[in-house]
């Protein structure tokens, strides 16, 4: 593999470091210090001059396949994503990066709704006709067909003109500069050639789903994941793009399904507000709280002491005396305990951290690995 850069390391391609610092849209992904451009805890790929560099969290040292394999398989768990070991080859050789195996995903599955039949539902429609169709409306023929031989109506159109085939087409012509392959997409914009095309903002756009349009939520909820982690840094010479995930949210994400399918009965990003407080605790298990930490720890003098008074916090409000930092394993495994408060308001507080690491294994030994590793913590 080529062109692997770190997180938290160093940006050493100077044609590349030049563009990122030019670019203003990835300054949140790196900083520069000192002239020094480092990643940051995003993870993911960076397409710049028809060159894919891969951004990998340090998990297995110098081993880059391993490390992409991990980042893979973290995301296909977290997301439930279901790649085929020839798509996650692809990745190592070169032959399609990430977001464009991710694309291909989407397109198939899509695709093969479509099939199946595309959605359609009634739609209100408004229109001067020749004839009457559903309900006259004398308002608007007064105002349009005073001196017109035409009958100004409302009627319900059975169409596949609605919102969710809109936002797949918005998504399938969002999507299509992102990967070399665009059969698949094309497919999926001609069978949609009925509907409108409108711009649409993904942060607050939604769909109601019921039983005839339910088959569609995996495609839809796969599509947002697409269109919100990627970058376009389109010019009229150069179609750069990245395709980023904080892991921060995908260490947290991908503990905490990992830990709802161990204890079902676990919440997840629970929010609850007590007097002026807002309270977002990151798992509930039981009668205890996790927060995950994605940061690099070396000894426990490094726990910072806002996070210590958040944990203490979540205890006294929700009732709790267990709490738990969980971090990814560095150096070494952490397996602290602390308690927080006297005099008979003690909060115990666990620092555990999870090893992320694997020795060569497929996709399900992987999963089964740090299942087994995190039954052990909780």
């Amino acid at each position: 593999m080529k062109n692997i850069i770190y997180e938290y390391n160093e940006v050493k391609d100077e044609k590349l470091k030049k563009y990122i610092i030019d670019t203003p849209l990835l300054h949140k992904y790196f900083k520069l210090d000192w002239k020094i451009l480092k990643s940051q805890q995003y993870c993911g790929i960076l397409n710049f001059e028809d060159k894919d560099y891969y951004l990998l969290p340090k998990i297995a040292d110098n081993d880059d396949e391993k490390n992409l394999d991990i980042f893979i398989y973290m995301l296909m768990y977290a997301y439930d994503i279901k790649l085929e070991n020839e798509d996650i080859a692809s990745c190592k050789n070169e032959k399609h990066n990430i977001l464009e195996v991710f694309i291909q995903l989407f397109a198939k599955g899509l695709f093969k709704e479509f099939g199946r039949g595309v959605y359609k539902e009634y739609i209100t429609e408004q229109d001067n006709l020749t004839t009457l169709r559903g309900k006259y409306l004398i308002n608007e023929n007064l105002k349009y067909n005073f001196t017109n031989a035409k009958i100004y109506c409302e009627y319900d159109e059975f169409s596949m003109n609605n919102t969710l085939n809109q936002f797949f087409l918005y998504a399938v012509k969002t999507l299509m500069p992102f990967t070399r392959d665009k059969k698949l997409l094309k497919q999926c914009e001609l069978v949609l050639d009925e509907v409108e095309y409108r711009h649409l903002d993904i942060n607050s756009f939604m769909i109601h789903f019921n039983r005839l349009n339910l088959r569609y939520r995996d495609s839809f909820e796969f599509a947002i994941l697409l269109l919100s982690k990627s970058i376009p840094l389109f010019s009229k010479d150069k179609k750069s793009f990245a395709f980023l995930f904080d892991m921060n949210m995908l260490f947290e994400r991908f503990v905490g399904r990992m830990i709802k399918e161990i204890e079902p009965e676990t919440k997840l990003q629970s929010y609850d507000v007590y007097g002026d407080l807002i309270l977002k605790p990151d798992i509930i298990v039981g009668d205890l709280i996790i927060d995950t930490k994605y940061k690099k720890l070396h000894v426990k003098e490094d726990i910072k002491r806002d996070d210590k008074f958040q944990m203490y916090v979540y205890g006294k409000n929700y009732g709790i005396k267990n709490m738990m930092l969980l971090y990814p394993k560095h150096l070494e495994h952490f397996d602290y305990d602390f308690v927080l408060g006297t005099n008979g308001d003690e909060i115990l507080m666990k620092i555990k951290s999870l090893d992320l690491g694997f020795d060569g294994c497929s996709y399900g030994e992987y999963i089964e690995k740090i299942r087994e590793r995190l039954e052990k913590i909780i």
